[in-house]
């Protein structure tokens, strides 16, 4: 409880002096150990801080790329002039994406910059979400999820077997740079459980020990196995087979209604019968 007394005075300070946001990083971090808690398979902090490394600190030079400045012009022209802070997630996923699936401090000053954003307001969107590496990672970030259908049907064994192939821990790199596991919260593909995302683009489903292995034996050898399912089934279909649907055209197309084209129907529909209304009175 001093604790948390002594860094809310601080850090309050520190906004009314100069909002010196390294200064501030810096009071988090003093306080970070008497502050952590731990589970049985987690640890975390109950604030996160900033630790000035060789390739992470305000003066490590950070640029996009042309092509991700079209992107990023594309994004922000997808908001009012007046809301353009909402494009502060995205862009900070092409940040992290153009980095190796790292978020340095000068990545978010630029997104900051861009958006005309006090720097402090980025580093709260990027310390409150999970998916945003704000330290170094593997070329391949394996993102396990951990939650109750995951874990009941086999996520603790997958996660095991990554440990003890890779030889890491979580968050931790392997030697080799390629691999860092996490275990993660419900990731939406409970159906096909337990399952792992892999640099917050791609899922792959119904993992075992074994078969989780053979994925990372073919990244290792530079190859890009198959998304989703890792066993012989479709998408989320059971295990016998398609009950419904068997027809091409009832899956295939697409499956929504064109909305101008409705009420034009509508509108002609109306004049119809109001013609026909008209008529019926002479």
């Amino acid at each position: 409880m001093f604790a948390l007394k002594q860094l809310y005075r601080g850090s309050s300070n520190l906004f009314k002096a100069n909002k010196n946001t390294t200064q501030l990083f810096s009071l988090l971090a003093k306080y970070q150990q008497p502050m952590m808690i731990m589970n049985q398979n987690r640890w975390f902090s109950a604030f996160v801080n900033h630790r000035d490394t060789e390739d992470n600190r305000e003066d490590t030079p950070f640029e996009f790329t042309p092509e991700n400045y079209e992107q990023i012009n594309e994004i922000i022209a997808k908001y009012p002039s007046n809301y353009k802070h909402s494009a502060v997630i995205p862009l900070l996923f092409v940040a992290q994406k153009q980095n190796a699936n790292f978020l340095t401090l000068s990545a978010m000053n630029k997104i900051a910059k861009i958006l005309d954003m006090a720097p402090m307001q980025v580093y709260e969107v990027a310390s409150f979400y999970t998916m945003f590496n704000r330290t170094k990672v593997g070329k391949y970030h394996l993102q396990v999820c951990g939650t109750t259908p995951c874990m009941l049907r086999g996520a603790r064994d997958v996660m095991q077997a990554i440990r003890e192939y890779a030889h890491i821990n979580n968050d931790e790199i392997s030697e080799d740079g390629l691999f860092t596991i996490s275990e993660v919260e419900c990731l939406g593909a409970c159906v096909n459980a337990p399952m792992m995302q892999v640099n917050n683009e791609w899922f792959y489903e119904d993992l075992t020990p074994e078969n989780t292995i053979a994925l990372l034996e073919k990244w290792k050898k530079g190859e890009e196995p198959n998304v989703g399912p890792q066993i012989n089934r479709n998408c989320s279909e059971g295990p016998l087979g398609r009950t419904s649907l068997f027809k091409p055209e009832e899956i295939e197309g697409v499956h929504e209604r064109d909305f101008v084209e409705v009420k034009k129907q509508y509108d002609e529909a109306k004049a119809k019968a109001a013609a026909a209304a008209a008529a019926a009175k002479k």
